[in-house]
């Protein structure tokens, strides 16, 4: 077995692209071999600069991320990117697949595109996209773009992943309040305007530049604010510039590290409390017992705090 994950490591590091999209495919579906492979990848990966894109439905995005991988494929940079879209409730696959509109890359191999349904998780992203994130990095990728599925007001799990962070807006959406919306406006490494040729984009850019002025980021940088039409590629060469300008600002100020810890901390939390249920489910909660504990506390016959406390004691029992 061990032999065989060590194969398959080195052909996902050799760029083969098989092995990469069965690594995706086992670390998505979370099979029995997911979790040695992801052991063995582990010491591969922190390489790869990983920029989350975000926005509300209909920003733009899968446009822009295309554009921006044309961009930097002009500087021989290589690229994985995850789209993730929401699920279909028939297939449970992704039910828009990006890739339509990122067609142009198939046939270059140094562009990797996968699409991702979210399968119930929230915050934007899906439950396995930051394990796909590390295999795309460990496969020796200098990028890796992140495309969430259309996010509202609360859904920021990028942030968590993300070395730097785009949140896309556009004009004449409907919703001015979105601009100072508390939850997708604080994450914003970058303020991106797509489609700033319609009515409305100075509008946007000024409630975005008041909203700064109230309040000052923790590490002092004040997001830049690129305009760009995604169609055709306008301003996507400064939004490259902007990325690069605040890698150059966590490199001068020594906060790469930090953003890495904090982000750490709360996957270790995630993964911990995953593991948890998991265990709880499989040892516990098995053959109609969920069904059973749910009946009970329905017809008061016992309260779920005690059912809780006991569960979670019996964890620490050989």
């Amino acid at each position: 077995m061990a032999t065989d994950t060590n194969n398959w490591v080195s052909r996902i590091r050799s760029g083969d692209p098989r092995a990469l999209a069965r690594a995706i495919t086992t670390v998505e579906n979370r099979a029995p071999e997911s979790l040695e492979l992801l052991k063995a990848l582990f010491p591969h990966t922190g390489h790869a600069r990983v920029i989350g894109m975000t926005g509300a439905p209909g920003a733009g995005k899968s446009t822009l991320v295309d554009q921006l991988a044309k961009e930097y494929r002009k500087e021989n940079k290589t690229i994985g990117i995850i789209a993730v879209d929401p699920t279909s409730p028939y297939t449970g696959g992704a039910i828009l697949g990006d890739r339509i509109r990122m067609q142009s890359h198939y046939s270059d191999p140094g562009i990797y595109i996968r699409s991702m349904a979210t399968r119930g998780s929230l915050g934007g992203l899906a439950g396995a996209t930051t394990d796909v994130a590390a295999v795309l990095d460990a496969s020796g990728r200098d990028l890796v773009l992140i495309e969430t599925v259309g996010v509202g007001q609360d859904e920021v799990d990028i942030v968590r992943l993300a070395e730097i962070t785009v949140v896309i807006l556009v004009p004449g959406m409907g919703d001015d309040v979105q601009t100072i919306k508390a939850g997708i406006m604080e994450i914003a490494d970058i303020f991106v305007i797509n489609k700033s040729d319609r009515e409305g984009a100075e509008r946007v850019e000024r409630e975005i530049r008041a909203m700064q002025s109230l309040s000052t980021r923790s590490d002092n940088w004040t997001p830049p604010i690129v305009k760009t039409v995604a169609t055709d590629g306008h301003g996507v060469p400064e939004l490259a510039k902007a990325i690069a300008s605040y890698q150059d600002f966590l490199r001068t100020h020594n906060l790469s590290l930090r953003k890495k810890v904090q982000n750490w901390q709360e996957r270790l939390v995630e993964m911990l409390r995953q593991s948890l249920l998991e265990r709880v489910l499989r040892e516990h909660m098995a053959d109609g017992a969920v069904s059973r504990y749910a009946a009970e506390i329905a017809e008061h016959k016992r309260d779920p705090y005690s059912l809780v406390e006991e569960l979670v004691a019996k964890l620490g029992r050989p």
